[in-house]
């Protein structure tokens, strides 16, 4: 399967732990967008742009399902999925910026 048939369910943080999850299904790509401050709302307001989880899917049905379910949570549960499988909320996002790892395939 190409990267291109994913589809993306994202949690970003920033550094007082507001969290936006969305969906897309150009990870890398989205991710440079909140950055870059190119996405206005909540993310752009609070300055949330760190990937602290993400999950695939091969349909985009699947991936908007998790994503409204993952948003009906209340924040203690959402805690736990980030830190299940990233306890330190490091940038997931972090690595595929680092030059010298441009190389390597990006989700």
């Amino acid at each position: 399967m190409s990267a291109d048939k994913r589809y993306y369910v994202y949690i970003l943080a920033s550094g007082s732990a507001v969290l936006y999850i969305g969906v897309t299904n150009g990870l890398a790509r989205r991710i440079r967008q909140h950055k870059e401050k190119l996405v206005p709302g909540v993310t752009q307001k609070y300055d949330v742009d760190r990937l602290v989880h993400y999950e695939w899917f091969e349909n985009v049905r699947s991936a908007i399902t998790r994503e409204k379910r993952i948003k009906s949570w209340r924040r203690e549960k959402k805690i736990a999925l980030i830190e299940a499988t990233n306890p330190r909320w490091i940038d997931l996002n972090a690595e595929w910026l680092d030059p010298a790892r441009s190389a390597e395939v990006q989700p």
